[in-house]
Protein backbone atom coordinates (compact mmCIF):
# COMPACT_ATOMS: atom_id res chain seq x y z
CA UNK A 1 0.00 0.00 0.00
CA UNK A 2 1.71 3.67 -1.03
CA UNK A 3 1.55 6.02 1.75
CA UNK A 4 0.04 9.25 1.23
CA UNK A 5 2.67 12.17 0.80
CA UNK A 6 3.32 13.77 4.05
CA UNK A 7 2.79 17.98 4.45
CA UNK A 8 7.05 18.07 5.46
CA UNK A 9 7.57 15.92 2.36
CA UNK A 10 5.64 18.55 0.48
CA UNK A 11 7.70 21.45 2.02
CA UNK A 12 11.18 19.93 1.51
CA UNK A 13 10.19 19.39 -1.99
CA UNK A 14 9.18 23.13 -2.52
CA UNK A 15 12.39 24.16 -0.67
CA UNK A 16 14.57 22.00 -2.99
CA UNK A 17 13.05 23.77 -5.92
CA UNK A 18 13.30 26.83 -4.36
CA UNK A 19 16.60 26.10 -3.76
CA UNK A 20 17.05 25.07 -7.69
CA UNK A 21 15.81 28.59 -8.78
CA UNK A 22 18.16 30.08 -6.36
CA UNK A 23 20.98 29.01 -8.17
CA UNK A 24 19.98 29.78 -11.59
CA UNK A 25 19.55 33.33 -10.64
CA UNK A 26 22.97 33.43 -9.16
CA UNK A 27 24.21 32.00 -12.76
CA UNK A 28 22.17 34.18 -14.48
CA UNK A 29 23.56 37.07 -12.49
CA UNK A 30 27.49 36.35 -13.17
CA UNK A 31 26.38 36.35 -17.15
CA UNK A 32 24.38 39.14 -16.53
CA UNK A 33 27.88 40.91 -15.26
CA UNK A 34 30.29 39.21 -17.61
CA UNK A 35 27.73 41.10 -20.70
CA UNK A 36 27.71 43.91 -18.73
CA UNK A 37 31.28 43.75 -18.83
CA UNK A 38 31.80 43.42 -22.44
CA UNK A 39 29.03 45.82 -23.33
CA UNK A 40 31.87 48.63 -21.99
CA UNK A 41 34.70 47.44 -22.86
CA UNK A 42 33.05 47.38 -26.90
CA UNK A 43 31.81 51.14 -25.81
CA UNK A 44 35.59 51.93 -24.61
CA UNK A 45 36.74 50.56 -27.67
CA UNK A 46 34.03 52.68 -29.71
CA UNK A 47 34.57 56.01 -27.78
CA UNK A 48 39.09 55.47 -28.77
CA UNK A 49 38.11 54.62 -32.60
CA UNK A 50 36.08 57.79 -32.71
CA UNK A 51 38.75 59.73 -31.21
CA UNK A 52 40.91 58.37 -33.62
CA UNK A 53 39.17 58.89 -36.86
CA UNK A 54 38.79 62.67 -35.67
CA UNK A 55 42.46 62.67 -35.16
CA UNK A 56 43.21 61.36 -38.64
CA UNK A 57 40.53 63.64 -40.21
CA UNK A 58 42.31 66.50 -39.32
CA UNK A 59 45.38 65.48 -39.97
CA UNK A 60 44.26 64.85 -43.47
CA UNK A 61 42.55 68.22 -43.65
CA UNK A 62 46.11 69.52 -42.92
CA UNK A 63 47.69 67.43 -45.65
CA UNK A 64 45.24 68.73 -48.24
CA UNK A 65 45.63 72.52 -47.22
CA UNK A 66 49.10 72.36 -47.35
CA UNK A 67 48.72 70.11 -50.84
CA UNK A 68 46.72 72.84 -51.89
CA UNK A 69 44.30 70.16 -52.29
CA UNK A 70 41.24 71.66 -50.78
CA UNK A 71 38.01 72.75 -52.56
Amino acid sequence: MVEPDSPVLEQLRIIRDIGKLVNEMQTMRVEMTAMRQLMAGMMTIQEHDHADIAGIKNRLERIEKRLELTD
